[in-house]
């Protein structure tokens, strides 16, 4: 690629650099020309070719946060995994900056199964990936598409699809909703046709968070203007452009879940506002399904919907291991 990138050089992630690892940058390419930046984590001692694992999300988040964790603990226990920036987000390119796409972001998750597809040191029959929260979703799209994945984790998952049409719960599930919703952004696209800018829709509210709010909405404060802020995370600060999702509200990434034959393990909290996607998700997964025997939901008892995010207590690393290990052979 043509880009002269400046890649940060010194470690500024949000969690401690193991010893056990090691980490570099590495950068490739979409179908689409954009050029995307990760964090490559792996072994300081191994034996022949390794499994290797993708990891991304959450939605607004950077490689610098949770995606970067599940890399380098999953590295910890022996495989070559990379943390990516989507396109248009943190330190990958493509402009205007703060834009998604259920199909752009499909096939990020596709160009890193074509990057560590070609490494010398990754055995190319053993690729997985891990998808979290808005991720999740968009990782059961690409195993849906993508026949070189053999295993999917989703870690407390977010439809974006069903979320951007029907509101949370899907509480604004309506057709009148959506088109109030509708009529809102097409007004925002003229405005940012007349000022030739995006106006951004806000991050994360500031701490402290005002007593009334929603608990979840506390807890993404909490972890993302908190103990995981980083300069170039959405969430951290003025998040997605207004219209960043609009896309989102047609497009059901979704519909042939039922025909992935590649295991998947699907991983939520309990107490999490958002484990109804993962519920649902697995059942439309299943229900009807010839693939269903090597698919298994897995709920966190007590756990919130950041509590996988950084919490090392709770995030089943060792159940994930096995899950990679028996199914990425």
């Amino acid at each position: 690629m043509s880009e002269n990138l400046e890649l940060v050089t010194k470690w500024d992630k949000t969690f401690e650099q193991s010893e056990k690892v090691n980490h570099r940058k590495v950068t490739f390419h979409n179908r689409y020309g954009i050029t995307l930046v990760a964090d490559l984590y792996e072994p300081k001692s191994y034996e022949g070719k390794l499994p290797a694992i993708a990891v991304c999300g959450p939605f607004g988040a950077v490689k610098e946060q949770c995606s970067g964790l599940y890399a380098q603990t999953m590295a910890e226990k022996g495989y070559l995994t990379i943390a990516f920036d989507p396109s248009f987000t943190g330190e990958s390119t493509g402009t205007p900056r703060y834009m998604a796409s259920p199909d752009i972001n499909t096939e990020d998750f596709q160009a890193a199964v074509d990057f560590l597809s070609v490494q010398d040191n990754v055995d190319s029959e053993k690729i997985g990936i891990i998808g979290i929260c808005g991720w999740g979703g968009m990782a059961l799209n690409v195993a849906a598409l993508d026949t070189r994945i053999k295993a999917t984790v989703t870690s407390t998952m977010y439809d974006m699809t069903r979320v951007n049409a029907n509101g949370y719960f899907d509480a604004d599930n309506s057709e009148e909703k959506r088109y109030e919703n509708k009529k809102s952004l097409n007004a925002q696209r003229i405005e940012d046709f007349k000022t030739g800018s995006y106006a951004r829709g806000g991050g994360c509210l500031e701490l402290p968070v005002p007593e009334d709010a929603p608990f979840f909405v506390k807890d993404y404060s909490e972890y993302y203007k908190g103990r995981a802020y980083h300069s170039r995370s959405l969430n951290s600060n003025e998040g997605w452009n207004i219209t960043g999702c609009m896309s989102f509200m047609n497009q059901p990434i979704l519909k042939y879940s039922n025909e992935i034959r590649s295991a998947v393990l699907v991983i939520h909290g309990e107490k999490a506002h958002s484990c109804y996607f993962s519920k649902d998700a697995f059942k439309d997964m299943t229900e009807n399904s010839k693939y269903a025997d090597n698919k298994e939901l897995m709920i966190i008892p007590n756990a919130v919907h950041t509590d996988l995010y950084d919490n090392l207590e709770i995030i089943p690393f060792n159940k994930i291991d096995k899950f990679f290990k028996d199914n990425l052979k």
